[in-house]
């Protein structure tokens, strides 16, 4: 295996169990993104709940299958375990994202934050972490570029999760040009705290972590879907033009570069096969 985007020599992901499962769960959890627009209320509400254990159960199996028990334990401590700290620390205090509370409909709480938010860090961090680590090399870029990767998916997340009444901000001013309801210090809570998950990712989960792999292709596909699903539904189905605005340009940065690097991948791999013996 090689760092820095480098593809790595070896089975591809839908020839193991490891891929198989990956792509099972990616198309069921897709399935129930889809379904999302088509619900209201509380079936929106179990709808979402479900989503986000199934995200969760993708990255963490996937991390289990592709790396080891060490990488998938680190992962959970730094993300799920961190989403949980820091959410909680966040309702308690204000600090590091401004004030705000949850409403019920997500399901039980733990010290004020319903349980399945910290899945959801962990659901989105892991293919962040994973587009990062095949567009840069180890170093201060890639955690960086990690964090703007799972940074920018909040820009759709938290105005689509105000939106349903799931949680609200006590004193949203200021904020962004057209998304009204969440201020602009949560976004930027968001950033420093999704630096300090991917800067302790790696040494925490170990080098299996940072190193490619050809079997990383469903969580590639999870972060472009998630990229171009949700600049879909925020600017068709679910009114939220502005947030499709500003969160398209976030998660592009991230976005983008990979779907180029895997279509340039994906082209001379083509053309390798093609070429005579």
């Amino acid at each position: 295996m090689t760092t820095g985007g480098t593809p790595t020599a070896g089975t591809a992901a839908g020839g193991t169990a490891a891929g198989r499962l990956s792509w099972l769960l990616l198309g069921v959890l897709v399935l129930a993104q889809i379904g999302y627009p088509l619900t209201g209320g509380a079936d929106r509400a179990r709808l979402t709940v479900a989503t986000v254990c199934l995200g969760w159960l993708l990255s963490v199996s996937h991390a289990l299958l592709t790396r080891g028990a060490r990488v998938a334990a680190g992962l959970v401590l730094v993300t799920t375990g961190g989403g949980l700290a820091v959410e909680a620390l966040g309702v308690a205090t204000g600090v590091p994202f401004g004030g705000y509370a949850y409403s019920g409909a997500l399901g039980p709480k733990l010290v004020g934050v319903p349980l399945v938010i910290p899945l959801a860090w962990t659901w989105m961090a892991w293919p962040a972490w994973l587009a990062a680590v095949r567009l840069t090399r180890p170093g201060a870029g890639r955690v960086a570029l990690a964090a703007v990767g799972l940074a920018g998916w909040d820009l759709f997340l938290d105005p689509q999760m105000v939106a349903e009444g799931y949680w609200s901000w006590r004193d949203p001013d200021p904020a962004l040009p057209g998304v009204p309801d969440v201020p602009i210090s949560n976004y930027l809570g968001w950033l420093v705290f999704a630096v300090l998950l991917m800067a302790l990712l790696g040494p925490v989960a170990g080098r299996a972590a940072g190193l490619a792999a050809d079997r990383d292709a469903p969580m590639h596909a999870l972060y472009l879907w998630t990229y171009a699903g949700s600049l879909l539904a925020h600017a068709v189905f679910l009114d939220l033009p502005a947030s499709a605005g500003w969160g398209g340009l976030a998660m592009a940065v991230v976005a983008v570069p990979l779907a180029v690097r895997l279509a340039r991948q994906r082209r001379r791999s083509r053309t390798g096969a093609a070429a005579p013996a």
